[in-house]
């Protein structure tokens, strides 16, 4: 029997995410590895020497557990950060060099499109249409689409903010109110912008909310109060914008040593958890629901299923 394994690599700004399934969509494997890629890149625009040896570090890892699992198709993408760094291109070069794993620099449209495709596997099916937002280490993405197998991209934008660049930029690191309103003015003007553009009233009713990434799988867990944070249980959460500010406004009252002891929050995540919050809450605020649903389904959610599908097409 021939084995027929499909691997999906995203690499974000924060983490490097592996997905391993087989012809059927079980998976096999799935980790995120945290490279803090853009960690230390505001100031110059360029990845650290300490950051691509992360990075390098963690294709080295994943490209062993691709050959362990005999995988002879996939798609690995790179995101904002190589998007934005002056050495992006040489990062890229580098992990081919090294590992035999070839990255493409996918720009934010294809980013959109590829978490839409992932998060829309955790739509109801009610909703006629679904916006989509996916808030990463460097840019969020927000897109209004039908709700179906193909679904149709309406419209989108890819806000050139994350929680860790948006984090260096604004100095929020720890909470700091003029710094909040700093940072959510910025937010706001894109979500206002794309609101008006996709005629977003026109849809919201027929239409659901879906964010994906870390930051809503992690506030879900903070507002369930679990004792630890397990992403495979938020996902598909649904839960209140309401509750989501009580969340946030928590985590804005911790302490930098109560983030850092938080297993919902972590080490890697203490640093950049203020910065994700508020771009967060200025998105959901702006586009004016009453609910989410959380998904870690995402863009390699979307890549995986995409293989599969071109594989039975051939």
């Amino acid at each position: 029997m021939i084995i027929k394994n499909y691997a999906a690599i995203d690499l974000g700004t924060n983490s490097c995410r592996l997905m391993i399934t087989n012809q059927t969509g079980e998976c096999l494997y799935r980790n995120s590895i945290s490279t803090r890629l853009g960690e230390g890149m505001y100031a110059n625009m360029r990845f650290t020497p300490e950051a691509v040896e992360r990075g390098i570090k963690a294709f080295k890892e994943y490209a062993g557990v691709i050959k362990k699992y005999e995988v002879k198709t996939y798609r690995a993408i790179a995101t904002a950060s190589c998007r934005m760094a002056e050495n992006g291109a040489d990062f890229v070069k580098e992990v081919e060099e090294q590992t035999g794993i070839k990255l493409e620099v996918i720009d934010g449209r294809e980013e959109a499109r590829l978490n839409l495709k992932g998060a829309l596997l955790n739509a109801p099916r009610a909703a006629k249409y679904a916006v989509v937002y996916d808030l990463g280490g460097g840019s969020t993405e927000i897109t209004l689409a039908t709700n179906e197998t193909s679904p149709k991209i309406l419209h989108t934008v890819s806000i050139p903010w994350g929680g860790r660049n948006a984090a260096e930029a604004f100095e929020l690191e720890n909470y700091n109110p003029e710094q909040e309103k700093r940072l959510t003015a910025e937010i706001k003007k894109y979500t206002d912008d794309f609101v008006m553009k996709a005629h977003l009233t026109e849809y919201k009713s027929q239409s659901c909310l879906l964010a994906t990434s870390s930051t809503p799988l992690r506030l879900v867990a903070l507002a369930e109060k679990w004792e630890n944070y397990d992403r495979f249980k938020a996902d598909g959460k649904s839960i209140s914008l309401a509750k989501l500010n009580e969340t946030i406004q928590e985590v804005y009252a911790m302490t930098p040593e109560e983030r850092l002891k938080s297993s919902c929050i972590g080490a890697n995540r203490a640093p950049i958890i203020v910065a994700a919050c508020t771009i967060f809450k200025t998105i959901y605020d702006g586009l004016g629901f009453n609910e989410l649903t959380a998904s870690l389904k995402s863009a390699q959610d979307g890549m995986i299923k995409e293989l599969i599908d071109n594989a039975k097409a051939d």
